[in-house]
């Protein structure tokens, strides 16, 4: 089967480019480049610097992925497509992604026209595409996409990584917008929806055939049980016994990786008001208030990881983390305390001493330092590092176009306890009646869910979740059997292309 793949690969990176970057490295790559002799952008079973943040159009996601037996992508030959790809790269910064240009216009012509090319210069006959999410300069690309290019194919298969589009074209639009994109759009072939919510966006446009594939990713935690397991029972039984009212022996506090009386929170996506950030902010400064109020020895510290998109909420961030509530005493952080006292000395003796690695706001008072530490945008070690050295992962989002956040598919392989909120695909990458589920826009909830987060497990249950339902090799499986079913099913079907549960029982 020959398919044409009319797709962007990073950069830049985000969570469906990231996608199709594992797809055509799983399908074998650009078929074009191989019959000229030359390696494809990603080779199968190699591993992949996964994109920074969560999985919607716009979104980096990840950290370095790492193959293990049983999670490299099969070979070409067992799935028997063959990918034809135009990279129609629209975008080169996340924060140019959605905007309107004229330079944007004619690069999109110029791939329509690649497409066509292909289709009669090695007789590809499938077209694959991804369809927009709930957001007009989008929708307006996949207007002129499918009218330059649709025509030309006998079969259209669309992969919805983005969701929201039923409903914006329900509530939003006007009447012409919707009937137009129903006419462009009108009886798909093949539709794959991520997760069971995803399936609405296809029925608006009356697909004839519905599979759902879910993502998978590598495994960027292969080590796991040997490496970071253990480390964090040790931490859990630790803070246990600080709940209980003990102290800590030396004992105690081996193979803790620092200081158990700090319950770590992990947040990474992008740095956004509708991903989360601030509604974590709340709930970490709700929790620690909480926590003080009832002299526990123990407090929640926040790494916040990834970019923001507007300069003006970056600079509310900033002074939201130098208020009194986000601040912890300094017998929190024994090794910042000395180094401090010690810096002070130095420099009133002259010394050129330069300033700690662990940044501070420039408002923190003397006595104490900041429970928020902002990272930036990591990759590669320094991603990974800090995932497995967090607690809990908070990603409480209402992103307008979210789907299934590959973000949360990482925190379940590193074993992260996960807080979450009830949104779009969320709630099925999940164990059912999962206890870090939360409404949205409710940062008291979320504080609440932390707080009971310090008393849970170690998160083998979402581990296990990830391995038997979010691996790499059983999402190209599942990819490649959906993409041959176009070539028999003629019927409407919406099953789940393996009968999938989502959801761990």
């Amino acid at each position: 089967m020959k398919l044409l793949v009319f797709a962007h690969t990073p950069p830049p990176h985000h969570g469906q480019s990231y996608m199709v970057e594992l797809m055509l490295g799983g399908l074998g790559g650009d078929h074009r480049k191989r019959k000229a002799g030359q390696a494809s952008r990603l080779s199968p079973g190699s591993p992949s610097p996964l994109p920074q943040g969560e999985g919607a159009e716009g979104e980096r996601v990840g950290v370095r992925g790492s193959s293990e037996a049983g999670e490299t992508p099969d070979l070409p030959s067992t799935h028997g497509i063959e990918c034809y790809h135009v990279n129609a790269r629209l975008s080169k910064k996340l924060e140019d992604i959605g905007d309107l240009r004229l330079s944007k216009f004619f690069l999109l012509m110029g791939y329509c026209f690649q497409a066509v090319w292909y289709r009669y210069r090695y007789g590809v006959t499938t077209l694959y595409y991804i369809p927009a999410p709930g957001k007009r300069s989008a929708v307006l690309r996949d207007w002129m996409v499918m009218v330059l290019c649709r025509p030309f194919f006998k079969r259209l298969i669309l992969h919805w990584h983005a969701s929201g589009l039923a409903r914006w074209l329900e509530m939003v639009v006007q009447m012409r917008t919707r009937a137009l994109t129903y006419r462009l759009f009108k009886r798909v072939d093949l539709s794959i929806v991520l997760s069971n919510y995803n399936r609405a966006d296809a029925e608006k446009l009356f697909s004839r055939n519905i599979k759902i594939v879910p993502n998978g990713i590598p495994d960027p935690c292969p080590d796991f049980e040997t490496q970071i397991l253990p480390r964090r029972k040790a931490r859990q039984a630790a803070r246990r016994k600080l709940l209980a009212g003990h102290s800590l022996t030396a004992a105690d506090q081996e193979n803790t990786d620092g200081d158990p009386r700090l319950f770590r929170i992990l947040y990474l996506a992008h740095c956004t008001r509708e991903k989360g950030l601030f509604d974590t902010l709340e709930a970490v400064a709700l929790a620690n208030a909480h926590l003080a109020w009832f002299k526990f020895p123990i407090r929640f510290h926040l790494t916040v990881a990834g970019e923001f998109i507007a300069a003006e909420e970056k600079q509310e961030f900033m002074a939201r983390i130098a208020r009194e509530d986000l601040q912890l005493p300094m017998s929190f952080f024994p090794v910042q305390s000395r180094d401090r006292e010690g810096a002070s000395r130095e420099r009133a003796s002259g010394a050129a001493v330069p300033e700690p690695a662990h940044p501070r706001h420039p408002d923190t008072p003397a006595n104490s330092w900041v429970a928020v530490d902002y990272k930036g945008f990591l990759l590669g070690p320094d991603k990974t590092r800090i995932m497995a050295q967090s607690d809990c992962f908070c990603f409480p989002t209402y992103y307008h176009a979210e789907s299934l956040p590959l973000v949360v598919l990482e925190g379940m392989a590193f074993g992260l306890p996960i807080i979450s909120t009830r949104w779009r695909s969320i709630p099925e990458l999940l164990p059912r009646n999962y206890p870090g589920l939360v409404d949205t826009r409710r940062p008291d909830q979320v504080a609440a869910a932390l707080s009971q987060m310090l008393g849970r497990d170690s998160g083998e249950e979402l581990r296990a979740a990830f391995v038997a339902n979010f691996n790499l090799r059983s999402h190209l499986n599942s990819l490649a059997a959906a993409i041959h079913s176009v070539e028999q099913t003629t019927s409407v079907s919406s099953e789940p292309l393996q009968g999938l549960d989502l959801r761990p029982a």
